[in-house]
């Protein structure tokens, strides 16, 4: 009985992401509500937030009800992070960017949004980013280590068991880097993975799977993050656990 409802819910999900234009989503939030449920993830840290289009498909979509801690450095775009936020008691918005360093640093802002990034464009990306992936203007933005910031974020929020989302635009490695020890608190992460160069200096997603691999991450799901650019894949994303938290580790 529990699998006949589970399947029809599954199949009431995929129905609904297909009438929305989204079923390309659907491995990505079955992936998520499995992991998220699974290992009891208490709260999502959100890097790389744009409008909020993450933290609002875990609350609809992955049925995720813990803390939601949002991070994203693109001013232009972080009223309208803020405003959705406001509604949700568990769902808290911040102006900044994660990396490897405090301090200050320039943020491109591109002229699609959601492209905005410390890095910069690639030269050699392909053809149909050129026009989206470029810079209109660059803002001084506050960056924080996570290994600082987390102390800070439980003694306010109360969590244990964290989850690590990040979407910054080829800067997904630094995020890792300035968690130092601290990444080893954290139940999974989830990271895109780029395959074909979109930014400069961008980590390819063999040298991120091996970095994480390196510090006990093993792959849980992978998927492509959009819906478009066939024949050849762009990005990917990719859900690693802790293989501390994993059965025969306890």
């Amino acid at each position: 009985m529990n699998r006949y409802l589970r399947e029809l819910a599954d199949r009431r999900l995929a129905l609904r992401l297909a009438l929305g234009g989204r079923v390309h989503q659907y491995p990505e939030i079955q992936a998520l509500r499995r992991f998220l449920s699974g290992f009891a993830v208490d709260c999502v840290l959100d890097v790389g937030a744009n409008r909020g289009q993450y933290a609002t498909m875990l609350r609809r979509d992955a049925g995720f009800a813990g803390t939601i801690l949002s991070f994203e450095p693109n001013p232009d775009v972080f009223a309208e992070l803020s405003r959705h936020a406001a509604r949700d008691p568990k769902w808290h918005a911040f102006n900044m960017a994660l990396s490897d360093f405090d301090g200050t640093a320039s943020f491109n802002i591109m002229a699609a949004d959601q492209f905005s990034s410390l890095k910069a464009p690639s030269a050699g990306q392909d053809a149909i980013f050129a026009e989206r992936n470029l810079v209109t203007r660059t803002v001084e933005m506050q960056c924080r280590r996570i290994d600082g910031l987390l102390p800070e974020l439980v003694a306010t929020h109360g969590f244990a068991r964290p989850f690590l989302k990040m979407d910054t635009q080829g800067h997904d490695l630094s995020v890792c880097e300035g968690a130092g020890d601290a990444l080893t608190k954290m139940t999974g992460v989830q990271t895109e993975l780029g395959v074909r160069p979109i930014y400069e200096g961008g980590t390819t997603y063999r040298a991120m799977i091996d970095w994480l691999a390196a510090r006990g991450f093993e792959p849980s799901a992978f998927f492509a993050n959009n819906k478009g650019h066939f024949p050849l894949l762009v990005e990917m994303d990719g859900i690693f656990v802790n293989g501390a938290v994993l059965p025969q580790a306890r």
